[in-house]
């Protein structure tokens, strides 16, 4: 067994054991989907099928897609399906680091673990409302800083703790490569994640101030070549130099500490992977002599740190154990970055933004705007260009996107979901645990007419508790969506939908009953995730049978 031990103490085991890994939610062996079968996923398709866990693969791409059915013999299944699918554990993404905050939310919105590539997200925001949906699902985010399962990182970081390199004083990492060049992130977002991750992880704490600058050759928006300075608040200092630009392969990290000094380099043979410089400075008349001595070859487990990686995010889903690579551990690689972006743009040293975690009260972005009579709950977060109008009450626990427009007058009740693009109108309610998808439309006003003033007519609309509204849906006012009920993306509601409907086109027709958790039921009418049994009335609705037990509770 291989282990590190973490900046909050907490001593992590990273396994090596063969992967017969149970789920205890359904007694049966966990298993994932890969998303993103290109340049880096089909390596992971290759080890989760070598773990046994591969239950389908998806990518845009019909030939990376095909490449990957073919090696494995698993199904290609659409991201739609892999989401509904209650025999995929988790799904891992492997897509644009683009893509990845809002998959990842997708993923966990229906109760799917999340591996993701990293970066967990390309802004800060992301990467803490991703995070958040997970702690409060109490789902496994794990993000792919690869390193940090690297064997001879493991024993690095053991060296360091157990004091035997002494105080650390500064550490160093090149990243360097010809390619392959990028359009969605610069060098530094791209490269730099597993070094800053590694060296967060040996020092223990995150830098006080950062400094970065950036060349930009391929593309004016995009640097080629960057430079990272940290400065630790305990005087520990350290630079990550990365480039795409670069005549040869260079993966090197390099401590140096009061009483000797390490080099992990990834582009040696096992045997030299790691090696340790047991030199010191001695002080001689007042002035520092270097005291050498020969370097040692520290002995490591050889093992692959991809399927190490891949390993542990099993064991954490059927164990329930918190991954060595959170999403809190990506949170603080993206605080780097962000602070390093800033320097860039800057051109001056930047601190670290405050993590929103810290605060357990309201985050409003500085973007948004909260008119004067707004009311909000605590732990709401309310995000990039939002406007909140005078009258609103918002719940707590709430999660508001970016660019959405709530009242005035609205009432939103706690732990709702409303993605980015949403308008919410006078005499919209939702209750409670409503997920509202991006670009949802909610209408005031039947027959509108630019030329008549109609706000007299305003028809109210009720979203009752736990309804999912999907993605470009649109809900003409008037009229009330029951609890737990499904609308489909795209449909267009006419009418009331019943509780626990799932209702799909133009105008929308119900197709089917969907569980508490979201299921779709089946003719048994029992749901595949919970258990949880139904049954049609006379009226045509659907109810949930009870024990006697429950329904005497409830006379």
């Amino acid at each position: 067994m291989l282990y590190e031990v973490r900046s909050d103490g907490k001593r992590n085991q990273v396994s090596t054991a063969p992967a017969d890994v149970w789920s205890g939610n359904r007694g049966s062996k966990v298993s994932v989907a890969v998303v993103g079968c290109g340049q880096w996923g089909k390596n992971l398709v290759r080890n989760f099928a070598e773990l046994g866990a591969l239950h389908s693969v998806w990518d845009r791409d019909p030939e990376a897609r095909a490449r990957a059915v073919e090696s494995t013999g698993v199904p290609a299944v659409a991201w739609e399906d892999i989401l509904a699918d209650p025999a995929t554990d988790g799904v891992v993404l492997a897509t644009p680091a683009a893509t990845h905050a809002h998959l990842a939310m997708e993923a966990l919105e229906v109760g799917k673990h999340v591996l993701v590539e990293k970066p967990l997200a390309l802004d800060l925001e992301g990467a803490e409302a991703v995070t958040h949906l997970a702690e409060a699902r109490g789902l496994v985010l794990m993000v792919g800083h690869l390193l940090r399962y690297h064997p001879a990182f493991l024993r690095l970081k053991e060296i360091v703790d157990a004091g035997e390199l002494g105080r650390i004083q500064y550490i160093y990492s090149n990243r360097l490569n010809f390619g392959r060049f990028r359009r969605e992130e610069n060098i530094l977002w791209s490269f730099a994640p597993h070094d800053l991750s590694m060296i967060l992880s040996l020092v223990g704490t995150e830098p006080s101030r950062v400094e970065a600058v950036g060349s930009r050759y391929l593309h004016t928006q995009l640097a080629d070549v960057t430079t990272t300075h940290l400065f630790f608040p305990g005087g520990e200092a350290a630079h990550v130099f990365v480039s795409w630009l670069h005549p040869y392969k260079e993966q090197r990290l390099v401590v140096v500490g009061e009483r000797g000094m390490a080099v992990f380099d990834d582009g040696e043979p096992w045997p030299s992977k790691l090696r340790l410089y047991r030199h010191e400075v001695a002080w001689r008349g007042g002035l520092p002599q270097p005291a050498k001595a020969d370097s040692e070859p520290v002995p490591l487990e050889e093992d692959q740190p991809l399927r190490l990686e891949c390993q542990h995010f099993l064991d954490c889903i059927a164990q329930g154990r918190t991954p060595l690579t959170d999403g809190r551990e990506g949170i603080r690689v993206l605080r780097v970055l962000d602070a390093a972006e800033r320097s860039m743009r800057e051109g001056e040293g930047a601190a670290l933004a405050m993590p929103d975690s810290e605060n357990m009260g309201v985050h409003i972005h500085p973007s948004a705007v909260v008119d004067p009579g707004v009311r909000i709950g605590a732990g709401t977060k309310v995000w990039h260009f939002s406007h909140l109008l005078s009258g609103t009450v918002v719940g707590e626990s709430c999660v508001i996107g970016q660019n959405v427009m709530i009242g005035p007058e609205v009432s939103v009740g706690d732990r709702c979901k409303i993605q980015n693009n949403v308008s919410l109108y006078k005499g919209v309610v939702l209750e409670d645990d409503v997920f509202c998808g991006p670009s949802a439309v909610f209408t005031n006003v039947v027959t509108p007419r630019a030329h008549v003033e109609r706000k007299e007519q305003f028809l109210p609309t009720v979203i009752r508790t736990g309804a999912t509204i999907g993605a470009n849906a649109t809900i003409i006012c008037g009229h009330e969506v029951g609890a737990y009920s499904m609308v489909g993306a795209g449909a267009v509601v006419t009418a009331d939908v019943p509780p626990h409907a799932l209702v799909v086109g133009v105008p929308a027709r119900r197709v089917g009953w969907v569980s508490h958790a979201g299921e779709r039921l089946g003719p048994d009418l029992v749901c595949p995730a919970s258990g949880r049994t139904y049954r049609e009335t006379d009226d045509g609705q659907l109810e949930e049978c009870l024990t006697d037990s429950e329904d005497h509770r409830g006379t």
